[in-house]
């Protein structure tokens, strides 16, 4: 299947799509042709990205390593329902219906930003499929704290006018998620699939679906994530962190070392939310020899 934007940047990729109940998915698959038996690496985005983010992560792994990367339902090549519930449970649900459907064993995770309650959700309900764990800027556990910029866009009225009608959340993201100032033609590669109203209608779902207090429809999704992550503390983990980040600050990056204190756990201070844009350089190499180090072919 042939790429259906060729234009898009340092994005040399054939999406794959998968039927997952009412809706299809996109999602890469790349690894070396002659081993399918290569040990399997999924990797899951955030919002307001999709599997752009990961591109050259990609590039480097997939020569030795079989690189499922999914768009989450909404986002990148995915199809964009406007009606669907966009909760956590509902992404979790597809990634593990994909999963089954590629017929995907036991595999490792690289998981960023709602990409981590997402594959922990995953991992937490299959715990004997998880190798390791590479752990970058994410949660899957509740906090007390939301940035204002971020809170700003869950207000009834002004966040659908900012994050649908002016695209705010992912231009801003282009600017403010990166300490480097991204080339344009990266920044028009990550805006791509939200060119619409109609098709922003992820963005904005996923804003609205952070969960802050008990009431709050994904709580109990989050809570029980939480709850179930010591089933995955004899896990390798590898936490690689970007230090200027809005977001995902440092009491999140503590946080996960609390939870899983034998983790290699790496501090990179002038890196940003996105931080493979910022310093991919230096994280790549470090990803590479955990994989290779915690990965083995599948069966």
């Amino acid at each position: 299947m042939v790429n259906p934007d060729p234009q898009l940047a340092e994005f040399p990729y054939q999406p794959h799509f998968a039927d997952i109940g009412a809706h299809r998915l996109a999602y890469l698959d790349e690894g070396p042709e002659e081993d399918r038996a290569a040990p399997v690496l999924v990797m899951l985005h955030g919002n307001p990205s999709w599997s752009y983010l990961f591109r050259n992560l990609v590039a480097r792994l997939r020569g030795r390593f079989r690189c499922i990367v999914p768009d989450h339902l909404g986002c990148g090549f995915s199809d964009k329902p406007q009606a669907a519930s966009y909760r956590l449970a509902m992404h979790i649900d597809n990634l593990e219906a994909l999963l089954a459907a590629l017929g995907i064993g036991r595999c490792g995770l690289v998981v960023h930003d709602w990409g981590g309650a997402i594959g922990m959700g995953w991992a937490v309900r299959h715990p004997g499929r998880v190798a390791a764990m590479v752990v970058c800027n994410t949660a899957a556990f509740r906090s007390g704290q939301i940035p204002r910029r971020i809170a700003l866009c869950r207000l009834p009225l002004l966040g659908p006018l900012a994050v649908r009608g002016l695209n705010a959340f992912v231009q801003a993201a282009t600017l403010m998620a990166v300490r480097r100032r991204m080339r344009p033609e990266i920044a028009a590669g990550f805006a791509a699939p939200y060119d619409s109203w109609a098709r922003r209608v992820a963005i904005l779902r996923f804003v609205q679906d952070i969960p802050m207090q008990p009431a709050h429809p994904s709580w109990a999704t989050l809570v029980a994530i939480e709850a179930a992550l010591p089933t995955l503390a004899d896990k390798p983990l590898l936490l690689a962190w970007g230090g200027r980040d809005f977001c995902f600050g440092r009491d999140f990056y503590e946080e996960w070392r609390r939870r899983f204190p034998h983790a290699e756990a790496h501090w990179f201070p002038e890196a940003g939310h996105y931080l493979f844009e910022d310093a991919g350089a230096e994280i790549f190499p470090l990803i590479d020899d955990f994989c290779s180090r915690n990965l083995r072919k599948q069966a």
